[in-house]
């Protein structure tokens, strides 16, 4: 009887902690504006590339970080139908720090990322939006407004996240 209390509350707790994870934010304040620098140390403010007419994928990720990386490489393989559809663009932000801030060029290079790329080594998003881990995802509706927020990244997210693209097409 104390196996089945324990499983039960093991079960509770594991669909407690996936709820958690996901958050819909349905029109919240205004993306903030955070100023990164891209790959070739140009300054580049994060808000702009959200006020470009285009709904945004943030993707906070880190070269350290494995499913980070296979989030963003599985929104790459659908990221050219997903700007077809919704007018969306993909900006990957490393949270790599200085010392490991070197590596993000050549592993996106190697990779053939064609999404934007912005180095944070100074954890600025992360204290600006306060997300506790990567990978973690932001979908900003093309009027600016954070309308869904994501940590973590297990297989098939990627189709979740495109519900919430078709969802926010529907109300445009």
């Amino acid at each position: 009887m104390k196996r089945f209390l324990i499983a039960g509350l093991l079960i509770l707790a594991s669909i407690a902690v996936k709820a958690q994870n996901t958050e819909k934010t349905e029109g919240s304040p205004d993306f903030p504006s955070i100023v990164l620098r891209d790959m070739d140390g140009k300054e580049v403010d994060l808000k702009s590339l959200t006020q470009e007419g285009k709904n945004t994928i943030i993707s906070f990720w880190a070269t350290w970080c494995s499913p980070c990386k296979k989030e963003i490489e599985n929104m790459q393989d659908l990221i050219e139908e997903w700007k077809t559809k919704y007018n969306v663009q993909l900006v990957a932000v490393s949270i790599d720090d200085s010392r490991n801030a070197m590596k993000v060029k050549p592993y996106v290079d190697g990779k053939k990322w064609t999404c934007k790329v912005l180095l944070d080594v100074n954890s600025d998003t992360r204290r600006t939006l306060n997300y506790p881990n990567v990978p973690y995802t932001i979908l900003i509706s093309k009027e600016g407004k954070i309308m869904y927020k994501h940590i973590g990244y297990q297989e098939g997210d990627e189709f979740v996240l495109e519900e919430q693209l078709k969802k926010m097409s529907v109300k445009n």
